[in-house]
């Protein structure tokens, strides 16, 4: 080989083996970044958890603005001074304070589990073609909303959604239905939930609004089953008792991608929890679901017992519970702990 040709050859491997350099470190820049960026994000302790949920007790404990629900009658009866936050990790490390096993009847956040029930078993194109997933922009109990939409609920988590999804939780009769029900909720939660009588005979003894709804949906062909059983049955799962405790591991179980993280069951599949987190997103807390989001970041539900669960994605669930309730249905100091908890601990997704 010539003298020139053998540099030009060594011109050509040196170029070669330069470049393999280069983009071996490109390859590893963004690992090392996301290290980084997942060390940032693990870097709360768990003093510094416990002392902001103490900060939020403390801060919002004596705020008595707003008042209980009391359309329905029993709703009015509950200790409006319950105050009780449960912050619950992904790998199920529990912080909490206040009345954390005072119980209040969950109604409304009963919702979430029951789309989540019909997802699991009909798939998530279901729900989006059959109920739909839009905010209807109208009152939770509207009838008009249904009329405008051309006889859809729009989306699971207003009145008409919730009864239509309730109907299409595949049984074969009234008591299988409630039974699948109230076992998808007792797994979400970890335990056996208690069912509050009192508030079922309240409840299920004034609900001509929603029988009405009920009948409205199945004049449009929108129903699984019979319209005036599936209003019982969605009446029975919202007189369900829940503590923060109770709501805060149903929340940790949707940032577990579905997996229980006290009992480690598989509870949803977890193709079907970013679905869920959007719907959670845009309609979980009535008509103030887009101040919510926008202050939080957070998916979260509401229910006008006084209890709001909110998820911080892939990492905790957040449940608190306080019967005083704003202009919306929503409670007052839940809000303000939960807002207060997201900032001092940056929580909001939206913020990294």
């Amino acid at each position: 080989m010539s003298f020139y040709k053998y540099i030009r050859t060594l011109s050509i491997a040196s170029a070669i083996s330069l470049t393999l350099v280069q983009t071996s470190a490109l390859a590893k820049a963004p690992l090392s970044i996301d290290i980084k960026q997942t060390n940032i994000s693990t870097k709360l302790t768990q003093t510094q958890i416990q002392q902001v949920l103490q900060e939020a007790y403390n801060k919002f404990k004596n705020d008595d603005s707003g008042k209980n629900a009391d359309y329905i009658k029993a709703l009015a009866k509950v200790d409006s001074k319950i105050f009780g936050i449960t912050l619950v990790t992904k790998d199920g490390k529990v912080y909490e304070i206040g009345d954390t096993k005072a119980k209040v009847s969950i109604q409304s956040i009963s919702k979430v589990f029951t789309v989540a029930k019909v997802m699991q078993e009909k798939g998530s194109k279901f729900v989006q073609e059959k109920i739909g997933v839009n905010a209807t922009g109208l009152p939770f109990n509207s009838i008009m909303a249904i009329e405008l939409h051309n006889g859809s609920a729009s989306n699971p988590f207003v009145n008409a959604g919730a009864i239509q999804t309730t109907s299409w939780i595949k049984a074969k009769d009234s008591k299988e239905r409630w039974a699948k029900i109230k076992q998808n909720m007792d797994d979400f939660a970890g335990k056996k939930l208690d069912f509050n009588e009192e508030v079922y005979q309240s409840e299920v003894n004034d609900n001509k609004r929603n029988q009405a709804i009920s009948k409205i949906l199945d004049a449009y062909g929108r129903m699984g089953s019979d319209p005036l059983e599936a209003t019982t049955v969605y009446t029975k799962q919202c007189s369900v008792n829940v503590s923060s405790h109770d709501l805060g591991v149903m929340a940790s179980t949707f940032a577990n991608h579905g997996v229980n993280p006290i009992t480690n069951k598989k509870v949803l599949d977890s193709a079907y929890v970013p679905k869920m987190l959007a719907v959670m997103a845009t309609a979980g807390l009535y008509d103030n679901a887009g101040d919510w989001l926008y202050m939080t970041g957070l998916p979260a539900k509401s229910g006008v017992g006084g209890g709001i669960l909110a998820v911080v994605p892939g990492k905790m669930g957040i449940g608190v519970v306080s019967p005083r309730l704003d202009k919306y249905g929503n409670s007052i100091r839940a809000q303000k702990a939960i807002s207060y908890i997201v900032e001092k601990l940056h929580l909001n997704p939206y913020a990294r």
